[in-house]
């Protein structure tokens, strides 16, 4: 028999998710309602950045940039809201997301050695683009280490490389509950006039509460 690619979690587990969201950041030039509608007009989210133990090791040629995601559960989205300072993002099945890449990361603390065994196989592949502790790396992160603070409440996941995703593929949109009638309008009218995608999926507000997410879920 087939091991599945993933397992649904009990629905009455409330602190588990089998969802996992990415939350649109202002830019330089472009507020997060306008890098959201980017990402949906063109079904990607790009990876733009490096990350993991090795981000600042691994040889030029193997410059992993990632695309980031969150299993926070939905009904506590807003802690990532605030520290994202965003209220727009997309969430997705943790299925599809597996079966594009994604996975969730080890966080490892350096207090506790389990940072040793890696530095030691990165030094074994310093110069070596095909050695395979750089595939691994970026899936890695020490909390806490060299300044940074302490994210492992985020429950990140990452995925190597730029994710496509098409109308199907996205669970739920998150946005702002006061914007949601002029979402449904500009989405409509992006199908009627040919001019980009139209999601029908539920839209949730990033803070909401659990039964008011669920309610927005059985419509």
């Amino acid at each position: 028999m087939a091991i599945p690619v993933f397992r649904a979690n009990n629905p009455g587990w409330g602190d588990m998710s089998d969802y996992v969201s990415h939350f649109a950041k202002s830019t330089e030039g472009s507020d997060a309602y306008s890098n959201i509608i980017s990402i949906l007009a063109s079904g990607r989210i790009e990876a733009r950045n490096p990350f993991g133990v090795g981000r600042a090791r691994a040889p030029l040629s193997v410059r992993h940039d990632m695309v980031c995601f969150s299993e926070v559960p939905l009904h506590q989205l807003s802690r990532l809201a605030s520290r994202r300072q965003s209220e727009h993002g997309i969430v997705f099945r943790k299925d599809f997301v597996i079966a594009n890449g994604g996975n969730p990361i080890l966080y490892a603390y350096a207090a506790g050695g389990l940072t040793v065994p890696f530095e030691a196989l990165m030094a074994q592949g310093a110069g070596d683009a095909a050695h395979p502790i750089w595939l691994i790396v970026p899936f890695v992160d020490a909390p806490g280490a060299g300044g940074s603070y302490f994210f492992e409440w985020e429950r990140e996941w990452r995925k190597i490389g730029h994710l496509n995703f098409g109308l199907d593929d996205v669970a739920f949109l998150i946005i702002p509950e006061s914007h949601h009638q002029y979402a449904r309008i500009f989405f409509d009218d992006a199908e009627v006039e040919h001019t980009g995608p139209c999601y029908r999926c539920p839209f949730i507000d990033a803070r909401w509460g659990q039964d008011q997410i669920q309610e927005a879920l059985s419509r």
